[in-house]
């Protein structure tokens, strides 16, 4: 592993927390992932925008029982940084 594979984006402690939760599903409703993590719709915005930037996350707009929801889920380019970041924290405590 080289030291490009430990992900400073991601690794920041929410985004990574965001990143770990989307990586065990395919797809979360907005509000559900804010109250899971259990952050602030602001802090969480935040955080998306960042990991929507470099493409880690997609965030889809779609009706759910009549009301627009956003719906967020890792990009395969974000699954893929994601699994390279544990990977080298992995290896640097082990």
């Amino acid at each position: 592993m080289s030291s490009s594979d430990f992900n400073t984006l991601i690794h920041e402690p929410k985004r990574l927390r965001i990143c770990a939760f989307l990586s065990t599903i395919k797809e979360v409703d907005f509000r559900m992932l804010s109250d899971r993590l259990d952050l602030s719709d602001s802090a969480l915005s935040k955080h998306l925008k960042s990991l929507e930037e470099a493409n880690y996350v997609v965030l889809t707009k779609r009706a759910k029982n009549g009301r627009q929801h956003t719906w967020v889920s890792l990009s395969t380019g974000g699954r893929k940084a994601f699994n390279e970041h544990v990977i080298e924290l992995k290896r640097i405590v082990g």
